[in-house]
């Protein structure tokens, strides 16, 4: 256990970790400090790609000067194709967008009303918008410079997921469905409260035999395959 910690500790003593960073709604208001803070963390931390961690999983090696970063946008709202998405281009940073497959496929006068029911938190400025969450033309976009992965496909919770049938709708579809548009592989995966690999055996199976090779939990980014 003490060798275990000492090597930890080494790690973050020498640079050696990932700071990733949550991020929901980005609505226009808060473009400003957005960018404030995305450009304070990439003059402080490298950004990290998705090649830089197949490379330190593949060698172990950081191959990075500093401690890395990855921001991570939810939902697949409007607002991340239309604001945290040019912000993160103009800085040069590459985001993670985990989207919920079945917001997007909603048609746009059922959004209000599939967000409600599904846990998608929404906010005041644009509650009386339309149009909530990103078209999948602008899913494809931004697969062009960032990681689009799925966060199920109804913002499912891992204990809800328990047939083939759900297994199906949450975990193999929305793989389908971002690979097809973007073109790219969908390396990653993450449930609803960002419950981690290893805790759940059948959810997991099902998590590795549809092909993911990440998994994002509220602790880390895990390599799973």
């Amino acid at each position: 256990m003490s060798g275990g910690f000492a090597r930890y500790r080494a790690a973050m003593d020498e640079g050696r970790y990932l700071r990733v960073v949550n991020y929901h709604n980005t609505p226009a208001s808060t473009a400003d400090r957005l960018r404030e803070e995305l450009a304070a963390y990439a003059a402080s931390f490298a950004c990290v790609t998705l090649e830089d961690l197949d490379r330190f999983y593949a060698t172990g090696e950081w191959g990075l000067d500093r401690p890395g970063f990855i921001p991570v946008f939810y939902e697949g709202y409007l607002n991340n194709a239309t604001v945290a998405a040019p912000i993160c281009e103009e800085l040069g940073i590459v985001a993670w967008f985990p989207v919920i497959t079945r917001f997007i496929d909603c048609p746009v006068p059922e959004q209000r009303a599939f967000a409600d029911a599904h846990d998608i938190d929404l906010v005041e400025e644009e509650l009386g918008s339309e149009q909530l969450a990103m078209t999948w033309d602008q899913v494809a976009q931004i697969a062009e410079r960032h990681v689009v992965i799925p966060h199920t496909g109804s913002h499912e919770q891992i204990s809800k997921v328990v047939t083939p049938a759900d297994a199906e709708r949450e975990i193999f579809a929305p793989r389908r469905a971002v690979e097809k548009v973007t073109g790219r592989e969908a390396p990653g995966f993450v449930w609803l409260y960002g419950a981690p690999f290893g805790t759940s055996p059948e959810q997991d199976r099902a998590v590795l035999d549809a092909g993911y090779r990440y998994q994002i939990s509220n602790t880390m980014i895990q390599r799973i395959a």
